[in-house]
């Protein structure tokens, strides 16, 4: 049954392999224990005190509160389906209720830092450099998670009306715009990029000309980011949260930003409106008399 689940999160809703292959272990993880504590592998045996023995020893051996969340999440799914395909009458979950998790906002760099990083680090005039600072531009400019920028393809880009074609979760589509600024050096790079390996349909490309992948971006970023910042968090999501918060910062509606962010409802984006609360009591505090 568990080979069914994993395919139907595949194949119907579509869930990214990361995703699946998380779910994967999540689910041997739990029959792992229950073959260990209990003795059993039969879906059917399982029982509602089992469940929580699980989360209990996770608990003793420190994993984190959103981790076992992440993990009951992957169980309620699965229990789901079975309930759905008749092969279970009863849910020993059902009134299970997760740890709570503790509210963690969002890591985002600062505006005179992504300045700094954007207009005066020198990132080199050959093809790395020029990758290099448009990989971190990216980022900021558009929100994109790591795993859209590394599919990127040149037929991606429309230079006409602005936009790029992004192919986010569950191979959703949307278009994000960018301005002049950021066309020039666009069109920079891919100059470059076809004077050294001629034409070729993957938007970025190692130093070798093969198509680039996650572990070269995030060292890339991570390596720039030691550079103008002390944040101990330094990856392509935090220019992603840089982004959002920038936006919003500035007055952006967080409709606005949901699209741009790509995000399935209202609440993933909401989490950013925190920091934007932040800085305005900063701001108060520093401007107001009687602050």
């Amino acid at each position: 049954m568990k080979q069914r689940f994993l395919a139907y999160l595949q194949y119907e809703k579509r869930y990214s392999p990361q995703t699946v292959t998380a779910y994967r272990i999540d689910l041997d993880q739990f029959y792992g224990y229950l073959h260990a504590c209990y003795e059993i592998e039969d879906i059917y045996l399982v029982t509602h005190p089992m469940v929580r023995s699980w989360m209990a020893e996770m608990m003793e051996h420190g994993i984190s509160a959103r981790s076992i969340t992440r993990k009951l999440t992957t169980l309620k799914s699965f229990y789901k389906f079975l309930l759905r395909e008749g092969i279970l009458e009863s849910n020993p979950l059902l009134k299970l209720t997760s740890p709570k998790v503790p509210k963690r906002l969002p890591v985002f760099v600062e505006r005179d830092k992504m300045d700094m990083l954007l207009d005066h680090i020198d990132f080199g005039a050959g093809y790395p450099g020029i990758r290099n600072k448009l990989i971190l531009e990216l980022f900021y400019v558009t929100g994109m998670r790591l795993s859209e920028l590394v599919n990127l393809k040149e037929t991606d880009l429309d230079f006409h009306h602005h936009t790029i074609k992004v192919l986010g979760k569950r191979n959703k589509e949307r278009l994000i715009p960018f301005g002049n600024k950021f066309e020039i050096l666009l069109k920079h790079y891919l100059e470059e990029k076809r004077n050294l390996f001629g034409e070729t349909n993957a938007l970025f490309l190692t130093d070798k000309g093969k198509m680039i992948y996650p572990k070269m971006i995030y060292r890339i970023v991570t390596g720039y980011l030691g550079m103008v910042t002390t944040l101990e968090k330094k990856s392509p999501h935090v220019l992603r949260h840089t982004f959002a918060t920038h936006l919003l910062n500035n007055g952006a509606e967080l409709n606005a930003v949901k699209e741009l962010l790509g995000h399935a409802n209202l609440s993933a984006t909401q989490v950013y409106t925190h920091n934007t609360i932040e800085n305005l009591k900063r701001i108060y505090k520093q401007a107001h008399p009687k602050a």
